[in-house]
């Protein structure tokens, strides 16, 4: 499956930002999906995940109950609505597939999109 995110951007602290991300190729349903970011000079991180078919999702501590991902499988496409934006939000973004459950560790996941800046000023 290939990725292709977007949707990011520069936005004031306590703005918002929607995420896609489509995927093309084998059956979208097969996939579990993700999102992970990496700000400059840390490691890359979960961010939140869904399962196929988004009856489940899980996030990271640091944006539970500002972010919310979800998936249209007729469309191909994950989002992730960010919502009360930070500082510290600021990284690429990036949407993954995964052939297993949902993870928060990057390495279970098994396709990658190119990334998509954030930038949240103060």
């Amino acid at each position: 499956v290939q990725l292709q995110a977007s949707g990011g951007g520069l936005v004031q602290a306590g703005g918002s930002l929607r995420l896609s991300c489509a995927a093309s190729g084998r059956a979208f349903t097969s996939y579990s999906m993700g999102w992970f970011r990496q700000a400059p000079g840390k490691e890359r991180e979960f961010v939140a995940a869904i399962t196929w078919n988004g009856a489940y999702t899980y996030y990271a501590d640091s944006v539970k109950g500002r972010f919310t991902i979800s998936r249209d499988n007729p469309k191909n496409t994950v989002y992730l609505q960010m919502n009360s934006l930070k500082p510290e939000d600021t990284a690429v973004y990036y949407c993954a597939a995964s052939i297993s459950a949902p993870s928060r560790a990057s390495s279970q996941y098994h396709y990658w999109g190119q990334g998509t800046q954030v930038t949240v000023s103060s």
